[in-house]
């Protein structure tokens, strides 16, 4: 069997992307083109290798085993051909994630990377769309808040952020060490979303209860969030990394010290043709290696 790597980077970039047309915007070509290049590929192979769904293509059993035999090679390949001695950092990075965190730590963690000479582009957004950008091929590397369970895609822990609910001294005053639910009762909440997700995980995993409350404030992000709770607006459950210089100065008051505080795992994720490019292990290893010191 003769099968160009044309066909196999084709049939590889919907296998990944779980679509014939996110794979032939992710390799430059025609949709009708990527579909005669599959249709050639099955022919030469002697069996299907997706299923024709409503919303894209699913493997098939042979669809995947060609996809575990090919990858890696290809992957190998590409880097090779893309890496360009000449240069520290032959291509720019695609980099994704929460807004907060790229802002307060993975900017100033790829900053030298940048001095040197890297080009970077970076985007914000929720973990979802983060992870269809990586899966189409539109960013190179995210930093997702969930774990990505999606096939295709390379993922390593990165940092587990731990979470404080506070509040500015005025509140902290009124109220009885520890904290308890009924007497937050008349504290004014403030979250990122109506759905008040790390404030309802904070009263499910610290006080046994659902929280049954809707926020009284609901801003844009957290670092809205941190700016109305400093301001006095009432109360919130913040990742420690962002308000770690209002603890430490009194801006912001800790209203319950558990023993074990939630936590939530940030994961790294790339498309395996990417990940072993220079420039993308450059920002991974930093991304890393500042995490261990957070």
């Amino acid at each position: 069997m003769k099968v160009s790597l044309d066909l196999l980077r084709s049939f590889l970039a919907v296998h990944r992307s779980g679509s014939i047309t996110a794979a032939a915007e992710l390799l430059g070509l025609a949709q009708p083109t990527v579909t005669a290049q599959i249709r050639a590929l099955e022919e030469a192979v002697g069996r299907p290798l997706f299923d024709r769904v409503p919303r894209g293509v699913l493997p098939t059993p042979a669809g995947d085993e060609l996809a575990r035999r090919v990858a890696d090679p290809l992957d190998r390949l590409d880097a090779v051909l893309a890496d360009d001695t000449a240069t520290p950092y032959p291509r720019t990075v695609f980099l994704g994630g929460p807004a907060e965190f790229l802002a307060e730590l993975a900017l100033p963690a790829v900053a030298g990377l940048v001095a040197e000479g890297l080009e970077l582009r970076v985007s914000a957004g929720l973990p979802e769309q983060l992870l269809d950008d990586v899966a189409a091929g539109r960013l190179d590397l995210v930093v997702s808040s969930v774990r990505p369970r999606r096939r295709g895609l390379a993922v390593e822990p990165l940092y587990d952020e731990e979470f404080a609910l506070v509040a500015a001294p005025a509140w902290g005053e009124r109220l009885p060490d520890p904290v308890t639910p009924q007497a937050l009762r008349d504290v004014p909440l403030v979250a990122y979303a109506e759905e008040a997700p790390i404030l309802r995980r904070w009263w499910r995993t610290v006080f046994d209860t659902r929280l049954t409350r809707t926020p009284n404030l609901v801003v844009a992000d957290l670092r809205a969030v941190l700016a109305a709770v400093v301001a006095g607006a009432g109360a919130s459950v913040l990742p420690t990394y962002l308000c770690r210089s209002e603890l430490a100065s009194g801006a912001l008051r800790p209203l319950s010290s558990p023993a074990v505080p939630p936590l939530n795992t940030l994961f790294l994720a790339a498309r395996p043709a990417v990940a072993g490019r220079r420039e993308v292990q450059a920002v991974r290893r930093a991304l890393l290696a500042a995490a261990a010191g957070w």
